[in-house]
């Protein structure tokens, strides 16, 4: 008689093994990609600017196009990660924005460069929700929070490298050179990827046609699998009664109050970290306080988020997602009002890079532990969708942080910085109202035994 194994219960409750980390590895190789690709032409905009004799805010529509393609391509991406497989999606993005960064070192004007950021904000925006969605269902849920932040916040860890390559590459080099490296590695990634990176356990269970590749699977993880066993998750049909599910279930009764929180939540914290990424360079650059590396603030805001976000996991495991991320939301709010008035300057090069680096810290924290959030929230028939959509939502913030990074910088620098403040306040808001926090996971048992039902 063939054995019932309930995958859902086997990867909530099960080990966390040494081969689960390497494929989180890599699902996060590819969002340090992502960052890098998002982060190159902020970086690039002065030194282009100064080549095709146009001032930096010559080239806001072109930042903007990018996040509105990164908005489709997350909702895209989600729906297609819900049918076609996280893994798929995923690798396909991550594809598709190494090819059309490359092609934008070959842009010759701001039109055509208008096009290509869009395009490759398409590919951008698809890996982020099918890299949290697959890391969340790679772990047991007590290490789920952790692996899903630990991925994303190799965004900051990408934009931190862009920094960095820009600083090295953009002078000797030039802009050109920088977008055919930005592009080349993102392709070469995911060729190997696409053979070394499994689908996600849940999504394999859901048609019996993929169940020999779930009993591969779960064996590489550690778990006993019958050769006659029949796959269920449990937790999905418990949620929707049905193994797929419609956008319209993000507002159902049961989420809608944590849908609503969530999406103000990403749109208004994208719009913070945006206005951060898309217009430092430009603010310590020649139009703005005449820093010798304007390349050097971004690098350290990237830094700080890094360590910020890695920071704000491990605290969540202690004390839960509410406390600690209406905290960071709220110190957010006071870095940036320290920022505004105490304005960085040339001559206190350190304390102004220490301030960066804090601010930054906090901002990029709340944005990549709202992933964990995210994925907490929704099962797993709609996850991809869920993460998807609130993503989508945020990339309208992310469209806007141009524009108004632009009308701060026009009254005045500091207040640019308290563009941060107010827009972190309404991140607080807004994760208050989430009612499905994630709660404290680090005193949860573990469980080595493959759960079965005969």
């Amino acid at each position: 008689m063939s054995r019932t194994v309930d995958v859902g219960e086997v990867l909530d409750e099960g080990r966390f093994t040494g081969y689960q980390k390497w494929l989180i590895v890599g699902t996060a190789l590819t969002i340090i990609l992502d960052g890098v690709d998002n982060q190159l032409l902020p970086n690039a905009v002065p030194t282009m600017a100064g080549e095709w004799h146009l001032t930096p805010r010559a080239f806001a529509n072109a930042l903007a196009a990018g996040p509105f393609g990164m908005m489709i391509g997350g909702m895209l991406g989600g729906f297609l990660g819900d049918k076609i497989g996280r893994r798929t999606a995923l690798l396909g993005s991550a594809l598709a924005f190494g090819v059309i960064t490359l092609a934008i070192a070959f842009a010759n004007d701001v039109p055509t460069l208008l096009i290509l950021r869009f395009l490759s904000g398409v590919g951008l925006g698809g890996a982020m929700p099918n890299a949290a969605a697959l890391a969340s269902e790679y772990v047991p849920r007590r290490s789920r929070p952790f692996a899903v932040t630990l991925t994303i916040v190799c965004i900051p860890l990408g934009g931190f490298v862009a920094a960095w390559m820009a600083g090295r590459i953009l002078q000797p080099y030039g802009w050109r050179t920088l977008f055919i490296i930005g592009g080349i590695i993102p392709v070469v990634l995911a060729a190997v990827l696409f053979v070394v990176l499994p689908e996600s356990p849940r999504f394999l269970a859901v048609n019996r046609q993929r169940w020999p590749r779930l009993r591969t699977v779960l064996t590489r993880m550690g778990h006993v699998v019958p050769a006659d066993a029949e796959f269920v998750d449990s937790a999905a049909l418990a949620t929707t009664g049905k193994p797929k599910a419609s956008i319209g279930d993000l507002f159902r009764p049961a989420f809608r109050w944590d849908t609503i929180g969530l999406f103000g939540a990403f749109f208004f914290c994208l719009m913070a970290n945006y206005i951060g990424f898309q217009r430092i360079p430009t603010m310590m650059g020649p139009t703005g306080l005449k820093f010798p590396k304007p390349s050097d603030a971004l690098q350290y805001f990237n830094l700080g988020g890094v360590a910020g976000a890695i920071l704000g996991a491990l605290v969540i495991q202690q004390l839960g997602s509410r406390a600690t991320m209406l905290g960071m939301s709220a110190l957010a709010v006071v870095s940036a009002i320290v920022m505004a008035m105490n304005v960085p300057t040339p001559d206190n090069v350190l304390a102004a890079m220490m301030m960066f680096a804090i601010t930054g810290g906090l901002l990029n924290a709340v944005q990549t532990t709202m992933y964990a959030l995210a994925t907490h929230v929704y099962p797993t028939e709609i996850r991809g969708t869920g993460v998807g959509a609130a993503v989508a939502v945020g990339r309208v913030g992310n469209v806007l942080a141009v524009y108004v990074a632009d009308a701060a910088l026009s009254r005045g620098i500091p207040q640019y910085f308290l563009t941060w403040a107010v827009t972190m306040t309404l991140v607080l808001i807004s994760l208050a109202l989430v009612r499905r926090h994630i709660a404290p996971t680090a005193s949860a048992p573990a469980y080595a035994a493959a759960p079965a039902r005969h």
